[in-house]
């Protein structure tokens, strides 16, 4: 029976986010949820899913019913890394999803320790010539986001460092700040008290161009064209859903995103917000999951 929007939402939606609370994804999530729901006059429930690189989560949204009522918040690892970092994906992220908007994109910023002694993205690649398979850097596991933005260096530098996988960015974190590991891309909102502090040193953002609410920070692209690991959010349906009910949940998601209060607020995490229609947030993934298979083949990247 189809279901028309005039009637939607009947109930609450759920945004399911395929990691565990207290994430990047959460900080951005709940305050768009907040508004979404005063909009639509029903809750919009975040629940945390987390496990396996973001493919319990998703898979679980891929299974609902596709009426409306359960969505996915995910960002690059599960929207264009995933399908060639595992072997064997228990669904097809083309195939089994309908996308509803690109959300937004944020950095990762490349931080060293402070002593390690390089002050910009050329004079650590530099040093990491001088030094094959000596200098190392840490990430929140196998296939994260970091891990990649360091395979991508490794890549277009023509350079050797030493990836350092954790059990979660708080440990990976940790280390560096403790000066077990030289240096790692990690979140604005993780790294910002340390930079501030002289405890990190900020070396460039991940993505192509400055960050607005960065400018003064280099990107790594100024020294390494084509470098491009920025962290970007979509939010999708499972396949099937009434294209009335995506046009409903586009126009919901948009209309937050234009919210003052909201924009800068989350602006101030370094997150620069976009919304696009559902059909340009389709094409973007195939292009990004593209891209990255070429990277992940390059490196000869697994998940152990």
């Amino acid at each position: 029976m189809p279901v028309f929007s005039q009637s939607y939402p009947s109930k609450p939606v759920r945004l399911v986010l395929p990691y565990p609370p207290g994430g990047g994804s959460d900080i951005i999530a709940r305050p768009l949820a907040q508004l979404i729901s005063a909009s639509m006059g029903q809750q919009m429930i975040i629940e945390n899913r987390g496990g396996a690189g973001g493919n319990i989560g998703m898979d679980a949204v891929a299974k609902s019913p596709p009426d409306g009522y359960t969505l996915v918040f995910a960002i690059t690892a599960q929207l264009a890394v995933n399908p060639s970092l595992y072997p064997k994906l228990p669904y097809d992220l083309i195939r089994d999803f309908s996308p509803i908007s690109l959300l937004g994109i944020a950095p990762y910023i490349l931080v060293t320790h402070p002593t390690l002694p390089v002050k910009s993205v050329k004079e650590l690649v530099a040093l990491a010539r001088a030094k094959p398979d000596e200098l190392r850097y840490g990430s929140a596991g196998n296939g994260s986001g970091a891990h990649l933005a360091g395979e991508m260096l490794n890549s277009l530098a023509r350079v050797k460092t030493v990836h350092i996988p954790y059990k979660g960015g708080g440990p990976a974190m940790i280390d560096l700040v403790a000066g077990q590991s030289q240096f790692s891309y990690l979140t604005y909102t993780s790294s910002n008290e340390f930079i501030r502090a002289g405890r990190l040193r900020a070396l460039g953002v991940t993505t192509v161009k400055r960050s607005p609410v960065l400018p003064d920070l280099p990107a790594i692209a100024e020294t390494l064209p084509g470098y491009d690991s920025a962290v970007w959010y979509g939010v999708l349906a499972p396949a099937g859903t009434p294209a009335d009910i995506i046009a409903r949940l586009n126009r919901e998601f948009l209309a937050a995103l234009k919210n003052t209060e909201l924009r800068q607020r989350l602006m101030t995490e370094a997150f620069d917000p976009i919304g696009t229609p559902p059909e340009q947030l389709g094409a973007y993934m195939k292009s990004e999951i593209a891209r990255w298979a070429k990277l992940v083949k390059a490196t000869g990247t697994k998940i152990d």
